[in-house]
């Protein structure tokens, strides 16, 4: 029985990496992929609290919409941030699609000005309920990191 970390290729068995590091430009390539991730702020107690967001990748950014309170609070008045967006395993047709997971430290800005506040009315972030969130936040990236987990056929 061959390993679970193994790829039969026409008869031998060449050895797969169970972990491989992402370059940027596949982070960014992933997380267009996905419309939720979740965002890490620090709290004013030395704490951390994790907020779900829907979210877009704009110009190189995150950006997401949120009304007033902690969430908003905290990441605005942190030196850094963190955002993290991940996809599990799933099947499409007959091939699997690893998981993998992206992580940004960022700094947090309020979008205010005229010309980007109008840009990014147009831009389709959707909350999950129909509450109020008139703030737009974009998350400039210090860092991106990666990670795809082959967990291949099992066989």
């Amino acid at each position: 029985m061959a390993p679970a970390n193994d790829d039969r290729h026409g008869g031998i068995a060449v050895e797969i990496e169970p972990l491989e590091q992402l370059s940027e430009s596949e982070c960014w390539t992933l997380l267009r992929t996905v419309d939720t991730g979740r965002l890490a702020t620090p709290t004013a107690h030395g704490g951390v609290d994790v907020f779900p967001v829907n979210h877009l990748v704009d110009q190189g950014s995150i950006v997401f919409r949120t009304a007033l309170g902690s969430k908003l609070t905290n990441a605005l008045g942190a030196a850094e941030v963190a955002f993290e967006a991940d996809n599990v395993a799933r099947t499409i047709g007959e091939q699997v699609v690893d998981p993998w997971s992206v992580v940004i430290h960022a700094t947090a800005e309020l979008i205010t000005l005229d010309t980007e506040l109008f840009d990014s009315f147009e831009l389709t972030v959707r909350p999950w309920h129909v509450s109020n969130k008139p703030y737009f936040v974009r998350l400039v990236p210090t860092l991106v990191s990666g990670r795809r987990f082959r967990i291949g056929s099992g066989e």
